[in-house]
């Protein structure tokens, strides 16, 4: 009887390929090995000797590809990704370290060889570009190892010299660079030199980020995008939150949209002031709140909260109110929802919140102001239906109003919202709906085909 095969044994793993032996790995490696595998064999065992070692069988590599001038084909597109992506975790993974210096200064060779490669590769899709800015991490966070003093003059460099692929690098990258860092790049980008522009204007307002400098970022910004309200507001709530009250009082009235003059034949009609974003009211409740004027913070909260049903802008009302005051002030933002200009953006408040009695109420109010078209109305109608049936019929017979108006008819979706309030309006109470039979009837008359009047 012929023994079962071992099949456990001959699986692709670790553990029976080192049952081999690695006498014999080593012979089937040199067996089957192609260039690609060669030249990373070679690495691999550049690395065991030192770190001098694998940068010189990097650098051939590094120097190789920068020197090319052929065309990349897309079939010949993943093998040189790929070959990419091989020689930037050999940088990061081994010769990073090893010797963090010797690493940097290959990864930005590495970064280097873009503009070349995105000359020659057919890449309708923009893989290679993909392959260089997930490398941001990397090459910020191999920057912050080897410490500012060296890496900064590095980058530096490249930014004053390179900057239009650099400054997406380092911008993308920045999140992952230490403060220590970002602190050594604004000053060599910024100090005795002119103010920062375009491009390395970004790279500076995200180094500023990252160090935490509000100055720098605020001087990147230019003086005509100051005076613009979305721009003023973030300027504004940044140095509220630093305790500059009066500087970020200062930034927002100059940003004050002034009225357009009046026309020569308005009559002395008095022009009005265009409204300010909503973005702009949110920073003035924070700078009311630096300089000191809680109670008129709350009701500016109040105010843009009626503007806005913010859910955000509540919950901060509600967290700084005593006990009981905030049953209270619920029973007002449930109003006002109710009430909003918008009743399905009301109504989505009320069932986000989640409010359902009150969004039950103002379904039965506001009935002739439904729209079904809102995406959400059938699960609306599904949470309201267990213990307010009628609120949810008049969400299933907006929507499937809202989807005969279309013009396609009495379709399957249709049939199945009529069936569900059919279900429903069995059980609802109030005796304040339309019956079932004159609803139907009259989306019948609504999805007939219309003939054409001939004359």
């Amino acid at each position: 009887m012929a023994k079962r095969p071992a099949t456990g044994r001959k699986t692709l793993s670790e553990a029976n390929l080192a049952a081999l032996g690695a006498d014999r790995l080593a012979a089937l490696l040199i067996e089957v090995a192609d260039g690609d595998l060669k030249r990373r064999l070679r690495m691999e065992l550049a690395a065991e000797v030192g770190a001098p070692d694998l940068a010189l069988e990097l650098d051939k590599r590094l120097n190789t590809l920068a020197a090319s001038r052929a065309r990349v084909s897309w079939r010949k597109r993943p093998e040189l990704l790929a070959d990419l992506q091989m020689l930037r975790r050999m940088i990061v993974g081994r010769l990073g370290p090893m010797d963090g210096k010797l690493a940097l200064d290959r990864l930005a060779a590495w970064f280097d060889l873009y503009p070349s490669l995105a000359a020659r590769v057919k890449d309708p899709k923009g893989e290679l570009t993909l392959v260089f800015d997930a490398a941001s991490a990397d090459l910020m966070s191999l920057a912050s190892t080897v410490g500012a003093d060296v890496a900064g003059p590095l980058l530096t460099d490249a930014l004053s010299t390179r900057l239009s692929e650099w400054a997406s690098w380092v911008g993308r990258g920045a999140s992952a660079m230490s403060p220590a860092l970002a602190r050594r790049l604004l000053s060599d980008l910024t100090t005795a030199r002119p103010r920062p522009t375009g491009r390395l204007a970004l790279v500076v307002r995200k180094l500023a980020d990252r160090a935490g400098d509000i100055d720098a970022w605020i001087l990147a910004i230019p003086d005509d995008d100051r005076r613009k309200p979305e721009v003023a507001a973030e300027i504004a709530r940044r140095l509220a939150q630093c305790g500059r009250a009066a500087e970020a009082r200062g930034a927002l009235e100059a940003s004050r949209i002034e009225p357009p003059p009046a026309s020569r034949w308005g009559r002395g009609k008095v022009a009005e002031r265009p409204a300010l974003p909503d973005s702009w009211r949110a920073a003035e409740i924070a700078v009311l709140e630096a300089e000191g004027r809680a109670d008129e913070a709350t009701e500016a909260r109040w105010s843009l909260f009626e503007r806005t049903l913010s859910e955000d802008t509540l919950r901060t009302l509600l967290a700084g109110l005593a006990d009981f005051e905030d049953v209270i002030a619920l029973d007002r933002a449930f109003a006002i929802a109710a009430a909003f200009v918008d009743p399905m953006k009301g109504l989505a408040f009320l069932m986000n919140w989640p409010a359902h009695r009150e969004a039950a109420g103002m379904v039965l109010t506001r009935r002739d102001e439904l729209r079904g078209s809102v995406d959400d109305t059938p699960l609306w109608a599904a949470r309201l239906a267990g213990r307010y049936p009628d609120a949810a019929v008049l969400l299933l017979r907006a929507r499937a109003l809202a989807l005969v108006r279309l013009g396609d008819g009495m379709t399957e979706e249709v049939d199945g919202l009529v069936a569900e309030a059919e279900a429903l309006a069995g059980g609802a109470g109030s005796g304040t709906l339309e019956t079932h039979a004159a609803f139907v009837e009259g989306l019948r008359v609504l999805a007939a085909p219309r003939r054409p009047v001939w004359r």
